[in-house]
């Protein structure tokens, strides 16, 4: 089921708060007809200014005995605040303007003040106390949806650290196994090319030990990778790019501004590289800096290129959750094996840096 559109709800409220004047009927003067008209139409305000329409409110309190107008207000205002003391203030505030007589010449007994003015404080906290609530269960349900990603980032992790145990394991044995025979045929291959007298077995040892060699450097090549893979599951499916890091920025959920730009040619590690520092980084925003914004720079000059992220203070407390803290880990690992540098830490204005520089 749809909701309806805010300016619908805002019209509807206003009505009723009408309604109520109108039925009150005591609407006798050009004055309480003012406060009453502002009391009504600040409401209109409620949403981005709820102090001011909840102000508005308080001469129809003291004027007329409404009751629509100041409780829509105090909702407002209790719905859209934190502040304890402010909220215990407009109670007080609207109990006193309800309960003082008017006329300022008009005899009421001191009882019947009194009993309007505990009346009146009842009738003002309910509303507060409703937006207190609605505004909690709104805040609790934001907290599940952060602790329900982060568990889904830590279960991520924890695959990703399986898999990098994996293929280290494999890297080892292809390093231990396979580079030690094939070390053992370059040498082999290498005295043969010396100890030959005939000039075609020499030529065959010679090109024995060049394919030798040739194998050993791709070997290496490929223990290099395997390690550089570690723990990103990602790694066996088409890798990500530079033209894929617009979509990684849309879908972040974080409001993030993106500068510089990269060219097309760098090397294929390198860019899976920035990317997957750009993603951890706002994962992390994301989970430890609610409500913050962030910042991604891409640069270049001579022969450095990379990537800055870096993030605003955050907006509300963070979910206090465990962490394994592989995500920093493995970006450092990728970047001194591609033969660059990463470093991490907390900026001037309690926000988050972030900073990788690879070689080109």
């Amino acid at each position: 089921m749809n909701r309806l559109p805010p300016w619908l709800i805002d019209l509807v409220l206003v009505a009723i708060a009408v309604a109520d004047v109108l039925a009150d009927g005591e609407v006798t003067s050009r004055a309480e007809f003012a406060a009453a008209a502002i009391g009504c139409a600040a409401l209109l305000l409620r949403r981005h200014l709820p102090l001011l329409a909840f102000a508005a409110t308080l001469p129809a309190s003291l004027l007329l005995a409404v009751l629509a107008a100041p409780a829509i207000a105090l909702y407002s205002l209790a719905e859209r605040t934190t502040n304890r003391a402010l909220l215990c203030g407009s109670v007080l505030v609207t109990s006193i303007a309800v309960s003082t007589p008017w006329p300022p010449g008009e005899s009421v007994a001191q009882r019947d003040i009194i009993t309007t003015f505990a009346y009146s404080l009842a009738w003002a906290g309910a509303p507060v106390l409703l937006g207190q609530l609605v505004r909690t269960r709104r805040d609790l349900s934001a907290r599940l949806v952060e602790i329900e990603e982060a568990r889904d980032h830590e279960r991520r992790l924890h695959a990703q650290a399986v898999l990098a145990r994996e293929r280290a394991q494999i890297g080892r044995e292809m390093h231990d196994v396979v580079a030690h025979q094939v070390s053992l045929i370059a040498v082999r291959a290498g005295a043969l090319q010396v100890a030959a007298t005939d000039a075609d077995a020499a030529e065959a040892a010679r090109t024995i030990r060049r394919l030798s060699v040739d194998t050993l450097d791709e070997l290496r090549h490929m223990v290099t990778l395997l390690r550089a893979a570690g723990g990103q599951s990602t790694e066996l499916t088409p890798q990500p790019t530079l033209a894929d890091l617009r979509k990684l920025l849309d879908s972040s959920g974080i409001r993030v501004e993106l500068r510089g730009d990269l060219p097309d040619e760098l090397s294929a590690p390198g860019q899976r590289t920035v990317y997957r520092t750009v993603q951890e980084a706002l994962t992390n925003v994301r989970k430890h800096a609610p409500g913050a914004t962030a910042t991604v720079e891409l640069w270049q000059d001579g022969g450095h290129f990379g990537v800055t992220v870096t993030n605003t203070e955050p907006t509300r407390p963070a979910v206090p959750l465990p962490s394994s803290r592989h995500g920093l880990v493995g970006l450092a690992e990728r970047a001194e094996l591609l033969g660059g540098s990463f470093e991490s830490g907390p900026t001037a204005d309690r926000g988050y840096r972030v900073a990788l520089r690879l070689p080109r």
